[in-house]
């Protein structure tokens, strides 16, 4: 992306295909996430002008595959530091040899360059399964996707976020009267499954304040929901004005949002 004195987010992927969010500075770029095949993520990147080779760090959030898969190959082309935690590691049995590999515990922040990562522990049915924030000059993205259910240690993390990026994964009705089987359709409501539009909007709703601008719902089932009807209930739900609202897809990278940085002299 080009350089300017912001702080800057765009969805690569989202949704059960896979999964990768670029965040950046005017010095560093990091993604959050690598669940696309590794040509196709340097393509995405390529649309939204990132250069992978000046990734500063990939970070993986959990081992499943839709946020994994181009994570090994992506890092060892481009020799990209990865950060996992040690548990997410031991589960990944197709990520690969990776040279430069940083375990990263819950709880602990960590630096990559001017950036601040803070992992937390969020519920999922996944080894070590972690939402982020990350900082920069005082500001703050919030990044939770894959949780079943909002805890108090969830909504303290994501408090104070300039831009949030979270899962809206289901309609409740489309779900139940939908084609998935019954037990897929209970670890999806389950504590460690995902978040319906509902519980989204309610936590959004929460965690609102003045200087919440951006929101990007994210990980939208394309079997149990439709973007429109997540805007519609996260929308009725937060219903505050000044908020950009918007839904991020799985085809082709959303759009940059920019934060801008402090002024300077």
């Amino acid at each position: 992306m080009k350089k300017n004195n912001s702080f800057c987010v765009c969805p690569l992927a989202s949704g059960s295909k896979g999964n990768a969010l670029l965040v950046s500075t005017p010095d560093t770029a990091i993604l959050v996430d690598a669940g696309l095949s590794g040509v196709e993520l340097q393509r995405r990147m390529a649309a939204v002008g990132q250069d992978p080779a000046d990734l500063s760090a990939i970070v993986i959030t959990h081992e499943h595959i839709d946020h994994v898969r181009g994570a090994g190959v992506l890092s060892r082309r481009f020799n990209i530091p990865v950060y996992i935690s040690s548990a997410t590691h031991q589960a990944c049995t197709k990520l690969g040899h990776i040279s430069a590999l940083t375990y990263f515990d819950c709880g602990n922040r960590f630096q990559i360059q001017d950036l601040t990562v803070t992992p937390f522990s969020i519920s999922h049915d996944a080894s070590d399964p972690a939402g982020l924030t990350v900082t920069w000059q005082e500001r703050k993205i919030g990044i939770a996707t894959d949780l079943g259910v909002v805890t108090n240690l969830v909504r303290t993390h994501l408090s104070g976020s300039d831009v949030l990026y979270l899962e809206s994964n289901h309609d409740p009705e489309m779900l139940t009267n939908g084609s998935y089987p019954w037990h897929l359709k209970q670890r999806i409501k389950s504590r460690v499954g995902h978040l319906s539009n509902h519980d989204a909007g309610t936590l959004l709703a929460d965690l609102y304040h003045d200087q919440l601008h951006h929101v990007i719902l994210a990980h939208l089932s394309e079997e149990n929901n439709r973007p429109e009807r997540a805007l519609a209930e996260v929308g009725q739900c937060l219903n505050r004005p000044g908020i950009a609202l918007c839904v991020a897809g799985p085809e082709r990278p959303g759009d940059v949002i920019r934060i801008a940085g402090e002024e300077k002299p």
